[in-house]
């Protein structure tokens, strides 16, 4: 997933609490999904940086290296002008683009049916 094209702020954003409990009816439940989801993009992110930059791993000194860190520079820039993961999965959370489900509550439906 391409993480500039989301539309999740760069710096923090003072959010009204009562706008992410209405999902849940639970605050602490919407933190607990947020942070899940937070933890799934920061991995994400990491693999794929991680990914890019192994391809200029070299294990020889040359000339070369000069240009190599260059390039190198820039994709660990792009990475950190990226919003950071909770507020990409708070936007995700707020525009409801996140699946989530509580196993405690759908075991309690299925027995009532």
């Amino acid at each position: 997933m391409d993480y500039k094209k989301s539309k999740a702020p760069v710096n923090t954003v003072t959010r009204n609490i009562m706008d992410l409990c209405d999902e849940t009816g639970n605050i602490y439940e919407s933190v607990a999904i947020i942070s899940k989801r937070s933890n799934q993009i920061a991995v994400e992110i990491k693999q794929d940086l991680n990914k890019k930059l192994a391809e200029f791993a070299s294990y020889n000194d040359s000339l070369e290296e000069v240009f190599e860190n260059r390039e190198q520079i820039e994709i660990s820039r792009y990475y950190e002008k990226l919003p950071k993961p909770t507020l990409l999965a708070t936007q995700e959370f707020v525009e409801n683009n996140v699946f989530w489900r509580d196993p405690s509550k759908e075991g309690k439906e299925q027995t009532n049916s």
